[in-house]
C-alpha cells in the first residue's frame, strides 16, 4: 500500500479506503470483520463511516466492535453529519446543537476517544448555489470540536469549490482550522466535478479529496455487461431512488466493453483500471473502496499494483474510449478564489 498526504496537511492515508455504507452494519457482523480487517492487513489505514449509514448508528457501532482488533493510532476513522437522525427539527442539518450532538452520538457509537475526520455531509443552505448566511456557526463549531479533541480534522462531502472557498475564507479571516478534506463522487463517467470544480480549488486552497463510488454502482465492473444479475443494485428495489436505471446506458455499456479489453491487455481487471485511473492525479488523496465479498475486495486492492501501468499512452487511451473530459487541461493556470 502507498500513502498520499491529505492535501497541504502532514497526515498521510492510503491510497485505497474502505467504506461502510452498504457494507459494515449491513452486511452480517462476520463478513464485515472480515472485510475491514482484510483491507487492515494489505495497509488500507483509513475506515470511512458516516451517522445514518446501515440505520442510525447500525454501522458505526459494528465498525467500533471491529476496529478493537487494530492498532487505534494506525488508523484513519471517519464519520459525518447532516442527515436526518429523528422527526425533530433540529434532527437535521448543520446547526451547532446537531453537529455536537452527533458527534458525542458517533464518539459514544464506536467507542472512541476522538474522531480523525468528521465531515459536514452536505452543505447547509436549503437552495442549492445559495451561500449559507450561518456558515460562521458551521465553521466555529468545528474549530471547537478541534480544540477539544473530539476530532482532528474535518472536512465536507458534495460541496462545490464555491461554498468551499467561502469556508476557507471565513476561516481564514476568523482565525480558524479550515477544512482539510473533501468528498465527492468521483469516476470515470462522473467526471466533471471534480475535475472542473474540485481540482483547481483543491489546489489553490490545499484540502485533500478522498472520492466515493469509484465503480459507478458497479457499471465499471462489467457486471451490467450482458443483462441485470440477480443480486446487482440495479435489481434491488432499495436502490430506485438513486435513479440508478437511467445510468445504465448502451453507450456506456460498450464504453466498459472497450475498457475491459484495455485492462486485459494491460493484466487488469477492469474493476483495477477503473480504481487506478482515479489515482492519477496527484491531488486525489484516496479513493473509498467497498465490496460484499472478501475475494471482491482483494481484487479491487491489487489497483494499487496498476497505477504504475498507467502511461501517458494509456491514459490517451482510456479518454479515447471515454470521450468526456469535462475541462481544459487540468494543469490549466487557476485565478485564486480570494486574495
Amino acid at each position: 500500500m502507498d500513502y498520499r498526504r491529505l492535501g497541504t496537511a502532514i497526515l498521510k492515508v492510503s491510497e485505497l479506503s474502505f467504506g461502510a455504507w452498504e457494507t459494515v452494519g449491513r452486511l452480517d457482523f462476520e463478513t464485515s470483520r472480515e472485510l475491514m480487517l482484510t483491507a487492515y492487513e494489505a495497509g488500507v489505514n483509513h475506515f470511512d463511516n458516516a451517522d445514518e449509514y446501515s440505520g442510525l448508528g447500525n454501522a458505526e457501532e459494528q465498525m467500533g466492535k471491529i476496529i478493537k482488533e487494530m492498532k487505534r493510532s494506525d488508523i484513519i476513522i471517519s464519520s459525518k453529519v447532516f442527515w436526518d437522525v429523528g422527526p425533530g427539527p433540529n434532527d437535521r442539518g448543520l446547526s451547532r446543537k446537531h453537529i455536537v450532538e452527533t458527534v458525542n452520538a458517533s464518539l459514544k457509537n464506536m467507542n472512541v476517544e476522538y474522531l480523525d475526520f468528521f465531515y459536514c455531509h452536505r452543505y447547509e443552505a436549503e437552495v442549492i448555489g445559495q451561500v449559507d448566511p450561518n456558515l460562521e456557526e458551521v465553521v466555529r463549531t468545528m474549530d471547537d470540536l478541534i480544540h477539544q479533541g473530539k476530532i482532528f480534522y474535518w472536512g465536507t462531502s458534495c460541496w462545490n469549490a464555491f461554498q468551499l472557498s467561502q469556508a476557507y475564507g471565513l476561516c481564514k479571516e476568523l482565525n480558524l482550522y479550515k477544512p482539510s478534506v473533501e468528498q465527492p463522487q468521483y469516476n470515470m463517467f462522473f467526471r466533471q466535478d471534480v475535475e472542473k470544480d474540485l481540482l483547481p480549488a483543491a489546489r489553490k486552497l490545499g484540502f485533500g479529496l478522498i472520492t466515493w463510488s469509484p465503480l459507478y454502482n458497479g457499471i465499471l465492473t462489467g457486471k451490467y455487461n450482458n443483462g441485470i444479475p440477480e443480486d446487482s443494485r440495479l435489481a434491488n428495489p432499495r436502490f430506485t431512488w438513486l435513479g440508478f436505471d437511467k445510468e445504465v446506458t448502451l453507450e456506456r455499456i460498450e464504453k466498459v466493453r472497450k475498457l475491459s479489453k484495455l485492462a486485459n491487455d494491460l493484466g487488469a481487471s477492469m474493476p483495477q483500471l477503473a480504481i487506478a485511473w482515479l489515482l492519477r492525479l496527484p491531488e486525489m488523496t484516496s479513493v473509498i473502496l467497498g465490496a460484499s465479498k472478501v475475494n471482491q475486495l482483494k481484487e479491487n486492492l491489487k489497483a494499487i499494483e496498476v497505477k504504475n501501468k498507467l502511461t501517458p499512452d494509456v491514459l490517451a487511451s482510456i479518454e479515447e474510449i471515454l470521450g468526456n473530459n469535462p475541462c481544459p487541461p487540468v494543469d490549466a493556470p487557476e485565478k485564486p478564489f480570494f486574495d
